[in-house]
Order: C-alpha cells, then sequence, then structure tokens
C-alpha cells in the first residue's frame, strides 16, 4: 500500500468521498457523528490539502480511504499526561481517518494507519498521536490493535457534535 499526497486538483474527489463516507457508513450518528458541512469541513480539508498533511489511498483510480496527518500537535492535546513530554513540532498526529463504505472490512484502515506511523518515524516525529469520540469504541479497539494506547479524555465542543469526550491516543514505540 501506498499513500499519495493530496493536491487541489483532489479538493472535489476528496469532498465527494466525506460526504458519501458520512451518509454510507453504518452507525455514523452512534461513533463518529459526523455529518456533511460540519465534519470534515470544506475549509478544513482545504486547509490540510494547503499544508501538505492530506493523504489518500487509492484502488482502481478511486479514493478507498482518506486522512490527514499533521507534523504537529495543536492545544487540545496539551492537558493530556503522554508517557512522554514533546514539542509540538514533534508530534505527528492522525486526522479525519476515513474508509469507503464499499471497502470497509478489508483491512484498508489498518494499513493507513500503518502507514502514518512508518512516514512520521521518517521525518523524524518523536510520537503518534490521535483522538476520537468516546462514543467511536469500534475506532478505540483498532487503534488498541495497532498499539495505541489509551491516554486519557477531554470534553471538548465540536461543530458536528457540540460539547462531548474526546478520547487521546498515543503510538507505543
Amino acid at each position: 500500500m501506498s499513500l499519495e499526497l493530496a493536491t487541489q486538483n483532489d479538493f472535489d474527489a476528496i469532498i465527494a468521498f466525506y460526504d458519501d463516507v458520512t451518509a454510507r457508513t453504518p452507525e455514523m450518528a452512534t461513533y463518529a457523528r459526523w455529518s456533511k458541512g460540519k465534519h470534515p469541513t470544506v475549509e478544513g480539508i482545504r486547509a490540510y490539502i494547503d499544508e501538505g498533511s492530506m493523504y489518500l489511498y487509492r484502488e482502481c483510480g478511486a479514493i478507498a480511504g482518506a486522512m490527514a496527518v499533521t507534523m504537529y500537535q495543536d492545544e487540545d492535546y496539551h492537558a493530556i499526561e503522554w508517557t512522554q513530554q514533546v514539542v509540538d513540532d514533534k508530534v505527528a498526529v492522525i486526522h479525519i481517518l476515513a474508509v469507503s463504505p464499499d471497502a470497509q472490512g478489508n483491512g484498508i484502515g489498518s494499513e493507513m494507519i500503518r502507514e502514518a506511523i512508518r512516514m512520521a518515524e521518517s521525518k523524524g516525529m518523536q510520537t503518534i498521536r490521535l483522538d476520537a469520540l468516546a462514543s467511536n469504541t469500534p475506532a478505540h479497539r483498532l487503534y488498541e490493535r495497532l498499539g495505541f494506547e489509551y491516554r486519557g479524555k477531554q470534553h471538548l465542543y465540536a461543530e458536528n457534535t457540540g460539547w462531548t469526550d474526546f478520547y487521546f491516543f498515543e503510538f507505543k514505540q
């Protein structure tokens, strides 16, 4: 598997991909609570593309998976008790990971995460982190199976959820 860096030429296809994932993923309303126009946002996706953080996995030319991997962490991550204290620009963070409903269950999400870990390590990142809604128990199981450890929770506001609990995970290196 290889991830490709998204460009602005991919923008419309990425928006269509996330809209499709949001509309057709079973239990989306329960687990991730993404909603069209609220999360992921058009502005957020454009920003990830502009900063070179948006990655795609294609099958037969179509987007089968997408995610953002930033080479920095935001302030929301500061309140968590991590296993190691690392400056923000030495932390890779995985965001908005999604797999097409037609390709779910085939290991694509796991491979995308493994590829993100390899990429972060090759860029000298000291750790890899991510967050998920507390209700997203399938994602928690996936992250833990791939070597991430639950490190804590925060009650945060998001456009698509309102105030809710987020769980934070860190890759055990």
